[in-house]
């Protein structure tokens, strides 16, 4: 009874659902991002290097039992039981990252700029009247409130004892 008590206060943290659902939306995010690269991005690169199917690049490591290469497409290559290193659907997946990465990078700093800006504007909204953290001005690292010299470049935060 003891570790299903503690396994339901585990699983019913606000973190561990938090985690849920960000897992859930970033792998419908991923699938809106592959789709994203392969029908609207990669086609028009394709088109503009002459007809070209990134996902159909690929270098033959073992040719295939069942027919002889050259094989056009990476399918034919496939149905022949070929072996082969497909470096062109790891550029598709390479630009969908990066498109992920950039999405991302957007709304983290989407959220911390309405973060500041509602912080200047309402305050502390938690009502905390004193900071548990502040910045040290000559590396602009975190460090505790209650500090007197930088855990980081060691600048004193405060007036310094006198030697």
């Amino acid at each position: 009874m003891k570790v299903r008590d503690d396994f339901r206060r585990f699983a019913m943290r606000g973190n561990v659902v938090d985690l849920a659902v960000g897992f859930t939306v970033g792998a419908a995010f991923s699938t809106i991002a592959k789709s994203l690269v392969d029908d609207l991005i990669m086609p028009p690169i394709g088109m503009a290097l002459g007809e070209v199917d990134f996902s159909d690049f690929f270098v033959v490591l073992r040719e295939g039992a069942l027919a002889a290469p050259p094989y056009a497409t990476l399918a034919a290559a496939r149905d022949a039981g070929a072996v082969t290193l497909n470096y062109g659907i790891f550029i598709n997946h390479l630009v969908a990252f990066l498109l992920i990465a950039l999405a991302m990078f957007a709304l983290v700093r989407l959220v911390n700029r309405l973060d500041e800006k509602l912080e200047a504007e309402f305050g502390d909204v938690l009502g905390d009247s004193e900071p548990t953290h502040k910045k040290c001005p000559d590396c602009l690292s975190t460090v505790l409130a209650q500090a007197r010299r930088c855990s980081q470049c060691t600048s004193w935060l405060v007036d310094p004892p006198p030697e």
